[in-house]
């Protein structure tokens, strides 16, 4: 028996020991494919369909599907996002090369399982709901000599009056979003892909996030940002008719090869906590339009009510005023844009003015975003209450190819057509 048997049964030891909870929350880990749709149903939508602690690290993801996993897989607790650039010289091939390296071991982890060479960090740890997705930047296809195959939809994001951006935390060839919901697996996963980049490629810029850990609360919940706003209620689900239309980009398009994917928007969004905090609730509330203590909207009723955007008060005025974040934000006040935001909070230490460097890794999906992301930022940008309060400080627009069929890597039918 090899170094690398022993661990992968010291893991399927751990799997088997946690009883009967723990191989159902695998089982339907497993059965809902790569994005674990069924966990992310009107019941649980925004709250990510937590399990029971007991399942926590059983509950395992697919690799290959449809739809890379980590896009509608319910958010899980800890992530980390990175950015690389193909190094000097590299090309095509060493992509190729890079990208079933990359598909390989991120196969492996998911169900579980240790590497060859392992550094044994996730050794007693199960999947923990493990994703590891990959994605194109704009420069990746001049780098690979693929430019006639640059999807328009990559094109430059426009400038926005309130950005802030650092190019050395912005952008890249290459971008990987690693989740979990245990630290050490996440942790385990990042140095797998930093590892196995080789002479290939160079970490141009690496973020770490997180979430509420599953089963943190009485019942599954929309998660918090750091503002204490409860973040996520009018995501798009699933379930909507429309959902795969918004989000994915379909067959028979230009770039064949992006069938199944999408469009991932990475924004870096510091939140001025201080500031925020000073504000009275009631001036926090209309700030949103939104009650902190549940998410419902001022207009009354529970999280999931619809914006009553008509409403006026006593003194005539809107009661969810004209600047408030979740009227601007709107999909009826945008020409019905939509996209899937999935992000992570992040805490990157205290400054020397002692302010917290703290935010929201914000991370949406569309299936073109110029028609998802760019019209709800640019009305953002003209009138959100919310912008006094955030700085965005680093930006990346990446293709995420669809999910790699069985004997496939991620990307397999753009670098090899």
């Amino acid at each position: 028996m090899t170094d690398s048997d022993n661990l992968d049964l010291s893991r399927r030891r751990l799997l088997g020991a946690v009883g009967a909870a723990g191989a159902a929350g695998l089982v339907a880990g497993v059965a809902g494919g790569a994005g674990i749709s069924a966990a992310l149903s009107d019941d649980t939508a925004g709250a990510g369909g937590a399990p029971a602690l007991s399942t926590v690290g059983s509950t395992a993801v697919m690799f290959h599907g449809k739809h890379q996993a980590g896009i509608t897989t319910p958010l899980q607790s800890r992530g980390h996002l990175v950015a690389f650039d193909l190094a000097p010289g590299a090309g095509r091939k060493e992509a190729a090369a890079l990208l079933r390296r990359w598909s390989a071991t991120a196969k492996v982890l998911m169900a579980g399982k240790a590497p060859a060479e392992d550094t044994g960090i996730a050794l007693d740890a199960g999947p923990s709901s493990l994703t590891v997705t990959f994605g194109f930047g704009r420069t990746f296809f001049d780098r690979t000599g693929l430019a006639s195959r640059r999807p328009a939809e990559l094109d430059p994001l426009p400038a926005f009056s309130a950005d802030a951006l650092d190019p050395r935390r912005s952008e890249g060839d290459l971008w990987v979003q690693i989740g979990a919901d245990d630290a050490l697996v996440a942790f385990h996963a990042l140095r797998a892909v930093q590892k196995d980049a080789g002479d290939a490629a160079r970490v141009r810029w690496q973020m770490n996030g997180f979430n509420r850990s599953a089963g943190a609360t009485a019942k599954p919940m929309t998660a918090r940002n750091l503002m204490g706003q409860v973040d996520g209620t009018g995501n798009p689900k699933p379930t909507d008719p429309d959902f795969d239309r918004r989000i994915f980009v379909p067959a028979g398009g230009a770039q064949e090869w992006m069938a199944g994917g999408s469009y991932a928007v990475v924004r870096r969004i510091r939140m001025l906590l201080d500031d925020w905090e000073k504000l009275p609730l009631d001036r926090q509330e209309k700030v949103i339009g939104r009650r902190k203590s549940d998410g419902a909207p001022l207009t009354g009723g529970s999280e999931t009510t619809e914006l009553a955007l008509d409403k006026l008060g006593p003194d005539g005025k809107p009661v969810i005023p004209d600047n408030a974040h979740s009227r601007i934000s709107a999909p009826e006040q945008n020409g019905g844009a939509a996209m899937l935001r999935r992000p992570f909070s992040f805490h990157d230490g205290i400054g020397p003015d002692g302010t917290p460097d703290a935010g929201l890794l914000f991370v949406c999906w569309q299936a073109d975003p110029l028609r998802g992301f760019v019209p709800v930022q640019r009305k953002l940008d003209r009138g959100d209450a919310l912008s006094a309060f955030i700085r965005h400080e680093a930006s990346g627009l990446f293709a995420v190819p669809g999910g790699p069929a069985e004997g496939e890597y991620v990307g397999q039918r753009l670098l090899e057509a």
